[in-house]
């Protein structure tokens, strides 16, 4: 019998650090790290920009373990950014300070991007969660970024975090994912017939000096180049602890059920990459208050009623062998009470402040921290 994959579950998160008297994008990673790297250990990474802090969780079995995880991570970065009195927020995009503003971390990784990516690198001050979902056999492990692309834009809508870019309100749910578009090797992944040619994909853009490595490779779903996980890449960096949890969860879910499906000789239909492309475009603007297609039927209907499906019809068989029924169906209290871009805006419409915006957002990223 086709051996199940282990699905632990690794995720990474992107923080913005901010200064609580002017709510702007404070630069202090590299301080940071210097007492952080002691405390924290590996746990917590600088980034592009020095007023941006990532955290990953160690490897986890569950997404209870997961919680208990970011519950450490967030309230280690917020006991050292509140030693120089600053605050943490997990938002996708931050509401009014200005890319141009910003400065790049001096270290050689992203001094390169920056030479490499010009004036895009400068641009890239947006903030992601990353969920990673342990899947041995590479064959599967393929099989399983093919399939799950149908899905992805279902759960970055509620993920949508990014309402706002240098103090305009955009009309897009996750403006964080319309800027890392611009980058390259970006998107969905294509499609691939196996992992040899997936292989051969990767040595290629090698060859020629496109890439150093697969970690190049900015798809809103890769095969990790150092661990053995499909990492999902799509999400906006989710506001609640509850809510990254909840998007880790029905990532493993949907990879469970793509292994009972592979192991029973089924699979979920494909479609044209431009059909994924097209609900993509849909979660971003509208995030779930929106409608996308259901590519089955050809028929447009309400996000929210797709994800319910997704949730109901497609994993729910699957919720109490794995035991995360809880941590799934948090998604419909998203759906009944909005997403963060959501609730961003109503307290924008409310204020009229995006400084009102930024207090929220750090009270809601300390939510159930401490």
């Amino acid at each position: 019998m086709l051996k199940p994959p282990s699905l632990n579950i690794g995720i990474e998160e992107e923080y913005q650090i901010i200064d609580p008297e002017t709510r702007g994008l404070k630069s202090y990673i590299t301080q940071m790290l210097e007492e952080g790297k002691m405390v924290m250990m590996e746990s917590i990474k600088p980034e592009l920009h020095q007023s941006m802090v990532e955290v990953g969780t160690n490897v986890c079995n569950t997404p209870a373990e997961a919680r208990a995880e970011l519950i450490r991570l967030r309230r280690g970065v917020m006991q050292l950014a509140a030693k120089s009195g600053l605050k943490i927020v997990a938002a996708g995009t931050h509401p009014f300070s200005h890319w141009v503003d910003q400065e790049i971390t001096p270290f050689e990784r992203y001094m390169g991007v920056k030479q490499d990516m010009a004036e895009l690198a400068q641009k890239l001050l947006i903030f992601g969660t990353h969920v990673h979902i342990g899947i041995e056999d590479l064959e599967f492990r393929v099989d399983a970024m093919n399939v799950a692309r149908y899905m992805m834009p279902h759960v970055l809508a509620l993920s949508t975090s990014s309402p706002f870019w240098v103090g305009r309100n955009t009309g897009l749910k996750s403006y964080r994912s319309i800027i890392f578009r611009n980058f390259p090797r970006s998107g969905f992944p294509p499609h691939f017939g196996s992992w040899a040619e997936f292989e051969n994909f990767v040595q290629a853009l090698v060859r020629v000096h496109a890439i150093p490595d697969g970690s190049k490779l900015w798809w809103d779903a890769r095969l990790n180049p150092r661990y053995p996980t499909l990492e999902f890449r799509v999400c906006d960096v989710c506001t609640r602890v509850d809510e990254a949890v909840c998007i880790a969860a029905i990532f493993q879910a949907i990879v469970y059920k793509l292994w009972k499906l592979r192991r029973d000789n089924m699979t979920f239909r494909m479609y044209p990459q431009t059909f994924y492309e097209e609900n993509k475009w849909r979660a971003v603007r509208y995030g779930i208050e929106g409608k996308m297609i259901d590519w089955g039927k050809q028929e447009e209907l309400p996000t929210r009623d797709l994800i319910r499906e997704l949730i109901e019809w497609f994993i729910g068989d699957v919720l109490d062998e794995l035991g995360t029924r809880q941590e799934v169906e948090y998604a419909y209290k998203i759906l009944d009470e909005g997403t963060s871009a959501d609730r961003q805006l109503r307290v924008y419409q409310e204020t009229g402040s995006l400084n009102a915006v930024v207090d929220n957002l750090i009270k809601e990223t300390e939510e159930g921290v401490w």
